[in-house]
């Protein structure tokens, strides 16, 4: 198996696991600070990471498009972990966990239309399964 698969499941994981931690750590407060806290935190432990894991080298090879796109990609996750933390503070874990996966589907278009990746008949069905799924999750 490929390493970036590994790391793809992972994430998955880690992605499970932090939508229970979130929802616990939502008692009491409201989703607007929850966020922000966590914020804090991914900030902090992403600092580390990048201390240890990023060369100067690297840094120093940044251009500008690395900055048009990644603060873009900023502001998209800004607003995804906004309207996530409203769902999820009043919503159940599991539904709002599963809706959110379906931006797998916007993920696969958006990879054909901008990045002319090549979508197989395979990923359509598989695209085509998650919505009908959250069909079916969102009518509850």
């Amino acid at each position: 198996m490929e390493r970036w698969v590994l790391y793809a499941f992972a994430s998955m994981v880690f992605a499970g696991v932090t939508a229970v931690i979130a929802k616990q750590g939502l008692v009491g407060i409201t989703g607007e600070l929850g966020l922000s806290l966590r914020t804090v935190f991914v900030f902090f432990f992403v600092l580390v990471f990048a201390a240890l894991a990023v060369s100067p080298s690297e840094i120093r090879s940044l251009q500008k498009e690395n900055f048009l796109w990644l603060g873009l990609s900023g502001v998209t996750t800004t607003l995804s972990w906004i309207f996530y933390y409203k769902a999820l503070k009043v919503g159940d874990v599991a539904t709002v966990a599963l809706i959110d996966k379906g931006s797998v589907v916007v993920a696969i278009f958006l990879a054909w239309l901008v990045l002319k990746e090549t979508i197989s008949i395979r990923m359509l069905l598989g695209a085509a399964l998650i919505v009908a799924g959250l069909v079916i999750i969102a009518r509850k």
